[in-house]
């Protein structure tokens, strides 16, 4: 294992690291939280959905178990009752359909995950979904149709009618990855007024005014901002408030900066700012992008160089690379998770069907170098939390 770090602050990000490690040691929130792990099931050893407990004092976890079985539920999202999951099915064919699907979940009182029903996607592989501000809409995003929509969730958790459906439609500049459109994220603001698409096939994030009544999906003015052609955007993340985003290109391993117009939804491009150390010369492709809860720091995932790389907020809100964590047992980390008290870093070896478990840093904020524990899941794909009352 190894851990380089660059060590480039100004008086004001000093005083931010100062004031994470405060919150750091002032966290309220509970000794153990519930992980719930979504896997590839296809050609692997996995069943469908993993739980375990995560002891947030010592970092150790109880062994994985499986929650729920069921076809490539490859991304997960957790309403905020704490009583409902919901899963993309990441297949191209749904119910003897060209289609991907939902699939919406009661948690059971073990954590296990009772079946509630499933829905078409009207897309193929559908590889991401969230839920509204308001609990009432699950929106997802087709990878293979190049769509995205919204589903409403019914009064008991289930998911009811398709209320909204886009096709994206378009190009760019990469003939083996952006021949059609690719819809690769889907995030809703914090008013929860806007939806934005990172569309890797397109070089777009679009951008839709959402009706939380109906949940309907209309094009915002301007409908998208466009990103470097060929560097493929691929998830999004906002920062605490909403006014600032960041968005991770797959292929230009970059976490593009953008100003964010609270009012119109519109996206401002400030920086672009590279995951890699300038010494590495290999092929490698990102993919997911993390913010601190305290917001003073953002993670990118190298899928090739198999790291996660660790921003500093700079006061002036631009970011600096702080760190460059590699591990040898994590052979592509396509998704982590940081947990609710910005303690943990759970990190994911797709390829090596292994979860690390790594303490924060509080001063520098990356992961340290030793695990506490490792958890072992087939092809785990996404990491979520769950408070346990």
């Amino acid at each position: 294992m190894t851990l380089q770090s660059i060590s480039r602050m100004t008086r004001k990000s000093f005083l931010m690291l100062a004031a994470s490690a405060t919150l750091f040691g002032a966290s309220s929130h509970a000794d153990h939280v519930r992980v719930y792990v979504g896997t590839y099931t296809n050609g692997t050893k996995s069943e469908g959905i993993y739980k375990f407990d995560l002891d947030t004092t010592t970092g150790k976890a109880t062994a994985p178990q499986v929650a729920a079985k069921v076809a490539n539920p490859s991304f997960l999202a957790i309403h905020k009752d704490g009583k409902h999951l919901y899963s993309v099915n990441e297949i191209d064919n749904q119910n003897g359909k060209k289609a991907g699907g939902l699939t919406a979940f009661e948690i059971q009182s073990n954590g296990d995950l009772k079946m509630l029903n499933q829905v078409e996607t009207g897309g193929t592989a559908p590889c991401h979904l969230t839920i509204d501000p308001t609990g009432k809409f699950v929106l997802f995003a087709n990878y293979g149709g190049g769509s995205s929509g919204a589903v409403a969730i019914t009064g008991d958790g289930s998911l009811g009618k398709t209320t909204a459906f886009v096709q994206h439609k378009g190009k760019s500049v990469n003939p083996d990855r952006q021949e059609a459109p690719h819809a690769h994220s889907v995030n809703m603001s914090p008013d929860g007024k806007f939806a934005y698409v990172a569309d890797l096939g397109l070089d777009q994030i679009l951008i839709f005014a959402f009706d939380s009544a109906t949940g309907e999906m209309t094009p915002a003015n301007p409908p998208h901002v466009a990103v470097k052609p060929g560097s493929g955007p691929r998830h999004f993340a906002f920062a605490p408030g909403g006014k600032r985003a960041f968005v991770i290109t797959e292929i230009g391993n970059t976490v593009n900066v953008f100003d964010v117009n609270t009012k119109t939804g519109e996206l401002t491009q400030v920086q672009s700012i590279g995951t890699l150390p300038t010494s590495f010369k290999g092929v490698s492709h990102t993919a997911e992008v993390v913010v601190h809860p305290t917001g003073h720091f953002v993670y990118g995932s190298n899928r090739g160089h198999h790291s996660i790389t660790t921003f500093l907020v700079n006061g002036d809100g631009s970011l600096s690379m702080q760190a460059n964590y590699q591990s040898v047992e994590i052979d592509t980390p396509r998704n982590f998770a940081v947990d609710p008290a910005g303690k943990w870093m759970l990190i994911e070896g797709q390829n090596t069907g292994l979860i690390e478990v790594h303490a924060i840093d509080p001063k520098t904020g990356a992961p340290k170098g030793d695990p506490a524990d490792t958890v072992k899941v087939s092809t785990p794909v996404c990491v979520k939390f769950l408070q346990v009352k």
